[in-house]
Parts: C-alpha cells; sequence; structure tokens
C-alpha cells in the first residue's frame, strides 16, 4: 500500500537539496497518461505546491529539483517575477516544462487568475508552487504537497499526495535510498 505522507528531518541547507534531487528522480513525468485516450504517449504533468515560512527551504528545494531535471544555469526565486519558465528536453521523450511560481506578494486570486497558470498545467508540465494559499481558487490544485518548517535550527517537511499523480509520486519517493537517513517515517 502506498503511503499518505513522508515526513522529513532536514539538518541543514544540503539535505533539503537532497530532497529536491530526490523529487526530480522520481518525477512521475515520464510516465503515459492514460487519461488522455489519445495514444499519443503524452507525459503526466504534475502542480506541487510548497509551503512553509520565509527562508523554510522551499525555493532551495525547488532550485535543487530543477537543476536535477537538467535546468542549467541560475534558478532564482521567482519573488518579483512571479512565474519563472524552463523548457528542458531528454531522450524519453517530448520537452518537459517546468514553471516555478511565487504567490508571495499577490494580493488576491484576481491577481493569480492574470497569471495564466492552469494554461501551463497537463501533460509535460511540472508546475512548483510557492505560497499556494496566497492565490486561493485560482491555483491549481496540487499532486504533491509539500511543506517545510522550523525545527529549532533545522528544519522538517512532509510530502502529502492529493491525486494518483502524487500517490505515484510518493511511492516512488519512499524508495529513494539518498532519503532514507532523513526520512522519519519509512516503517
Amino acid at each position: 500500500m502506498a503511503k499518505a505522507s513522508l515526513h522529513f528531518d532536514l539538518p541543514d541547507s544540503g539535505a533539503t537539496e537532497i530532497l529536491g534531487a530526490a523529487l526530480a528522480r522520481t518525477f512521475p513525468g515520464s510516465d503515459v497518461d492514460t487519461r488522455a485516450g489519445t495514444g499519443t504517449g503524452a507525459r503526466v504533468g504534475a502542480v506541487v505546491h510548497l509551503r512553509g515560512e520565509l527562508g523554510s527551504g522551499k525555493t532551495t528545494c525547488a532550485r535543487s529539483l530543477l537543476h536535477a531535471l537538467g535546468v542549467t544555469g541560475t534558478v532564482r526565486s521567482p519573488t518579483y517575477t512571479l512565474v519563472d519558465t524552463y523548457s528542458i528536453s531528454d531522450s524519453h521523450g517530448p520537452t518537459l516544462n517546468c514553471v516555478h511560481v511565487d504567490l508571495y506578494r499577490v494580493q488576491s486570486s484576481a491577481e493569480v487568475e492574470e497569471l495564466g497558470l492552469r494554461d501551463l498545467t497537463g501533460p509535460g508540465y511540472l508546475m512548483l508552487i510557492e505560497w499556494p494559499e496566497k492565490g486561493g481558487s485560482a491555483v491549481p490544485p496540487a499532486d504533491l504537497d509539500l511543506e517545510l518548517q522550523y525545527a529549532g535550527e533545522a528544519r522538517a517537511g512532509s510530502a502529502r499526495a492529493a491525486s494518483d499523480v502524487g500517490r505515484r509520486w510518493l511511492e516512488k519517493l519512499s524508495l529513494d535510498s539518498s532519503l532514507t537517513p532523513y526520512v522519519s517515517n519509512l516503517t
């Protein structure tokens, strides 16, 4: 039976980076989207909500995930641009479009609607949304909900599946040996 959630002890930013890289390795985006019904072999898409206080590691985790997927160059927090996009080509299929969103500065769901986020989801898209709670109903629903928080001088985190894609991702993530030192509920 697949785990509904995983809990992490993240003693430093290096551990948060390991979590991001593990999320990239286990991303179910190479799975075929059987709901499409077109026979095109479209890649599964996913939306990740990144929650937590300022400085809790959301951008560090997103940056590590994007680099591990193949984004080259600098990955900045989209605090001022609100949305940054990256296209990744791989040998397994079509380009993966990664969308990194930071809603910290938005004031209403109407502002989020103007960003057109729903047009940037679906097969072949991976969307990472920091501060999703600020966007209300205009934010695409999560497949995976990742919360990072302070735990004394360290950090802690939890990942919760919110869809079938999220459950498959969490199952793969629970098997990633690089996370064994950090996952507190594998048994």
